[in-house]
């Protein structure tokens, strides 16, 4: 027998008004198709999907892997953007800092340092104290250090990751699923393909999460404000904590912030912090080179800039639509009752509004797809408990589809992200008028089946 994760039997009836308007009927077609479509989520069929999925992901990367030397199967380096983080290091460690901000110098020396690697070349867009982190690394093979750092984000996102599920009453029965779920997650999987930082920004919303729900404002802002390494991940959450006045949170961040960079300069110099942050300014010039797949991408931006031939208009489009995303994302916070509900939209506004944002930052938005599965589960009869549970499913897997965006010109993830963020809206204005349901001593997900 199948286990359900919600049936329609748990949706009460929705009789309109006497003449409903367009938007209504439109809104509860949504909702009666997503209901019908969630009927058919089960766990064993999640669990079989995340399986498959799992499998051939894989699978795929380590028949990609199985080669002689430093080059894969598609000819590119092991490990991809970590390359750069290795060769940065090597350039702190053997004391030519000077070279870290100087995209030609930085080539020539990683081709010297690794001649497989001729061709591949990246723009340094990383303050200095990010490469001093990878200094250690730097100092052992590169097959070895790629190694170690992929290990090291695995360790990272799968202790986040139990966090989460430890912490999600209802989730704790479906370990298993969460299991596979977190093996097979496109994000995951990218962050380890390309060798990546953004598992450090998992700890940090993770660690934010904890700090909320604990009372610890201020250690919630000193962990918002580390983001100042990878800070267009840091939009969403700067623009709501200053809308809601979460002062204490703000203090933190300023002081992690302050800490962070305080550490580069003193530990740099001014000198190269000044070379930072002229090559950060200057970033509107290299964004073709940070950008040559804008369908590895999934925010906003690239969605505009994906759709629309002009990249000017696209750029107005972007700033509107991110002003209209983070107004939702203050109110959900502001009305929601839920800590679940608030922070799933504060990361899916720190998608969304990302400027720069690639498929292995994903990783940041897991927390939000632990945290509303658990809230669905405890809201078996929210009315837009059905449609959050077929959107969860296509937030986790649309980005798989990014490819096709490349021909069809539509990056279909970022709707799934939006229709989120407004049944999170839909949800927040409804959960202070909500009863809260009680918390079964166990989760028998057939007592919802008709």
């Amino acid at each position: 027998m199948t286990e359900p994760l919600w049936s329609s039997a748990a949706l009460p009836s929705t009789s309109g008004p006497d003449k409903p308007n367009l938007i209504a009927c439109v809104r509860r077609a949504f909702f009666r198709s997503c209901t019908r479509l969630a009927n058919l989520l089960t766990v064993e069929r999640v669990a079989l999907h995340a399986a498959l999925l799992a499998a051939f992901l894989w699978s795929g990367y380590a028949v990609d892997l199985a080669t002689p030397g430093l080059h894969d199967r598609a000819g590119n380096i092991k490990g991809a953007d970590f390359l750069h983080f290795y060769t940065a290091g090597r350039l702190l460690r053997t004391g030519h800092a000077n070279a870290l901000y100087d995209p030609g110098a930085q080539a020539g020396y990683q081709t010297a340092l690794l001649p497989e690697s001729r061709g591949t070349y990246f723009v340094p867009m990383y303050g200095p104290q990010v490469y001093w982190l990878f200094e250690p690394l730097a100092g052992l093979p590169y097959g070895w250090a790629v190694m170690i750092w992929a290990l090291g984000n695995c360790g990272l996102y799968c202790g986040c990751c139990y966090l989460f599920w430890r912490s999600c009453f209802h989730l704790k029965p479906h370990g298993h699923l969460i299991f596979l779920l977190a093996l097979a997650y496109p994000g995951f999987f990218s962050l380890i393909a390309f060798g990546q930082t953004s598992g450090l920004a998992l700890v940090v919303f993770t660690i934010a999460f904890f700090a909320l729900r604990a009372g610890r404002s201020f250690l919630a802002g000193v962990a918002f404000g580390s983001l100042i390494y990878k800070p267009q991940l840091g939009v969403a959450a700067a623009v709501v904590l200053i809308a809601t006045a979460q002062w204490r949170v703000l203090a933190g961040g300023a002081t992690a912030i302050i800490a962070q960079l305080g550490f580069a300069r003193v530990w740099f110099g001014g000198a190269l912090l000044r070379r930072y942050g002229q090559m950060f300014l200057r970033v509107a010039r290299v964004q073709p080179f940070l950008e040559p797949k804008l369908y590895q991408m999934h925010s906003l931006r690239s969605f505009l800039m994906l759709l629309l031939p002009s990249n000017g208009f696209a750029l107005v489009l972007y700033v509107l639509s991110a002003i209209a995303v983070l107004v939702v994302a203050v109110l959900c916070w502001r009305r929601a009752d839920d800590l679940r509900l608030r922070y799933a939209a504060l990361l899916t506004g720190s998608v969304l509004v990302a400027p720069h944002l690639w498929i292995y930052d994903l990783v940041i938005f897991a927390p939000a797809l632990l945290l509303l599965a658990d809230w669905a589960f405890s809201h078996q009869h929210a009315e837009t408990t059905g449609s959050i549970w077929v959107i969860i499913y296509s937030c986790y897997a649309l980005p798989l589809l990014g490819p096709v965006a490349e021909v069809t010109r539509v990056q279909i993830s970022v709707i799934a992200f939006a229709i989120l963020l407004w049944l999170l809206y839909t949800a927040s204005k409804q959960s202070g008028n909500d009863v809260p349901e009680p918390a079964p001593k166990s989760v028998n997900l057939e007592m919802y089946s008709e």
